[in-house]
């Protein structure tokens, strides 16, 4: 298995915080400040872009980041989606390769490839992030020159709900747009380290999943474990709450999650779930969203009791409910 912590392989500390050493009266002059770091950001882009690649299926064209020397490229699952054929590009080369495993949940996909002579990047703590801190989005759809963006880090470990049908928790927020291709794509700090992979530009945001996320699924099925989450067997969609029915009930949210079916022998079948009852929160926390329950349907609750509240008819009951586990399949 390929150890990501030792990926320590390319140092570009001489980038921009080269601008940070110059002496003061080198940078006296404003014009000079701004020349300093204006070519320290394009010196920076010009040493990441071998470790940007070009990532193509049937589906759309997107980005991807060289995560080892041996081949290991991670990309945003919605990319490949289920497309069987996928290649992969760099300096206007086009090589094979092939998914290892996805987690659709994260929008994370890995892919490995033959091709030799791949630079890895070097792989940052997004967990050290703060507001504020300067950032690069690079790109590269086209297999041509890595295109970039910049920014700063607006909020650290946000939710992002109802975003291609799931919520993604704890992604990093930034104000650096991304265009279409960008997918896939590595956020880095200033000083060259990826600290994020680009996934979505929702409300003049550009959105990002930590590096400490992808580094803990990309290891994970490079090691062939599949990703797994908790299952309690429905089907479900957002409803609204009347205000005089939370009013009675004591229910501070206006919408929760309606039970359309129950699967026979479901979990959720054995919890006594039924159709009609209305989901309103998941061990405590609210369920305000159709999108927010997949949020809570991690791999460590299966097997365990969880607390699931519902409202069923003008009464608010709790159930006790199991989930069990599944793995993810892809239909290839």
């Amino acid at each position: 298995m390929t150890d990501f912590s030792s990926l320590q392989v390319n140092k570009y500390h001489d980038g921009i915080l080269s601008f940070e050493v110059k002496s003061v009266n080198e940078l006296s002059n404003p014009l000079q400040v701004l020349k300093s770091l204006s070519d320290a950001t394009a010196a920076l882009v010009r040493k990441l872009a071998p470790s940007v690649v070009n990532v193509s299926s049937s589906m759309t064209r997107g980005t991807g980041v060289v995560l080892s020397s041996d081949g290991y490229i991670v990309t945003c699952y919605h990319v490949l989606g289920r497309s069987v054929s996928v290649k992969a590009g760099s300096g206007g080369k086009t090589f094979e390769a092939r998914k290892v495993g996805v987690d659709p949940y994260s929008d994370l996909a890995l892919l490995k490839t033959e091709h030799e002579n791949l630079e890895p990047l070097e792989i940052g703590d997004s967990d050290k992030l703060s507001p504020g801190q300067f950032v690069l989005a690079l790109a590269n759809p086209f297999n041509r020159q890595p295109t970039v963006t910049t920014g700063i880090v607006t909020s650290v470990g946000a939710t992002l709900r109802g975003w291609r049908g799931t919520a993604m928790e704890n992604v990093i927020v930034t104000d650096a747009r991304l265009n279409p291709g960008f997918s896939g794509g590595p956020l880095v700090d200033a000083s060259g380290t990826m600290i994020g992979v680009n996934t979505a530009y929702v409300w003049s945001r550009g959105i990002a999943i930590p590096m400490n996320k992808v580094k803990a699924v990309t290891e994970r099925l490079i090691s062939g474990g599949a990703m797994k989450r908790a299952y309690l067997g429905i089907v479900s969609s957002t409803v609204p709450i009347p205000q005089e029915t939370a009013n009675q009930l004591n229910i501070d949210q206006d919408a929760g999650v309606m039970v359309f079916s129950v699967e026979h022998g479901s979990p959720a079948k054995k919890a006594g779930l039924a159709m009609g009852d209305v989901i309103v929160k998941f061990n405590d926390k609210p369920v305000a969203n159709f999108y927010d329950l997949p949020q809570f349907l991690t791999e460590n609750i299966a097997g365990k009791k969880n607390k699931l509240s519902i409202m069923r008819g003008e009464k608010l009951l709790d159930l006790t409910v199991i989930p069990s586990l599944v793995e993810d399949e892809e239909d290839e």
